[in-house]
């Protein structure tokens, strides 16, 4: 046996005893091994949301307060224990963020299909802003309409103000939109949507 296997074994043996202090230093001591494990296995689809070092600390702390559950007298146990209990975390962080990330996805689409639905009210509406111009109408009409448009637009909060420029005039996707706004592209649509609205009620009836 090593001398650092010896220097665990004897902190465990006096944290099975009651030592709060020895328990502390025995689950420091395994800090670096659990946290290489847990990057080691984290999903990627979340490793951008959940840090290795959260999940181990998360580790540590349920080992700490259920160590009275631990029945083993070895190292090897011990460590087989800690490491169930890091999968188990690990398990439940995937679950968690991947299933969200899921969420996220479908009500994405979900406002995609209404943005792009004529007979939604946001789509509809979107699809007379494109082109308010080339309507059948008399040119007097279309001019009148332009005015009341731009009145309408210029009452807008500025956030709204900017989204509707630069989707309708500007031509920019939902992605470009985002960049320039700093914000994702789930919120961008969602406040594309408020903006819609909001433009909608500015306008006269008739329009």
């Amino acid at each position: 046996m090593s001398h650092g296997s010896s220097a665990a074994l004897r902190l465990l043996e006096q944290a099975r005893c009651g030592d709060a202090d020895s328990l502390g230093l025995l689950l420091r001591k395994y800090f670096r091994y659990l946290n290489s494990l847990s990057r080691g296995h984290i999903d990627e689809r979340i490793r951008m949301r959940v840090s290795a070092s959260d999940v181990v600390q998360e580790t540590l702390l349920e080992a700490h307060r259920d160590f009275q559950n631990f029945v083993g007298t070895s190292i090897e146990e011990f460590t087989g224990w800690l490491r169930k209990i890091l999968f188990s975390n690990l398990a439940s962080a995937i679950e968690c963020h991947v299933l969200a990330a899921k969420r996220d996805v479908r009500k994405q689409h979900s406002l995609d299909e209404k943005i792009n639905d004529a007979s939604h009210p946001a789509g509809h509406f979107a699809g007379r802003l494109q082109a308010p111009a080339s309507s059948s109408s008399s040119p007097l009409h279309r001019d009148e309409s332009l005015r009341q448009l731009t009145i309408a637009i210029g009452q807008l909060p500025e956030a709204y103000r900017q989204v509707i420029q630069m989707r309708h005039f500007d031509g920019l996707s939902f992605a470009e939109i985002a960049q320039r706004l700093g914000r994702n592209p789930g919120a961008t649509r969602m406040l594309w949507v408020r903006a819609v609205g909001k433009l909608k009620n500015n306008l006269p009836r008739d329009e």
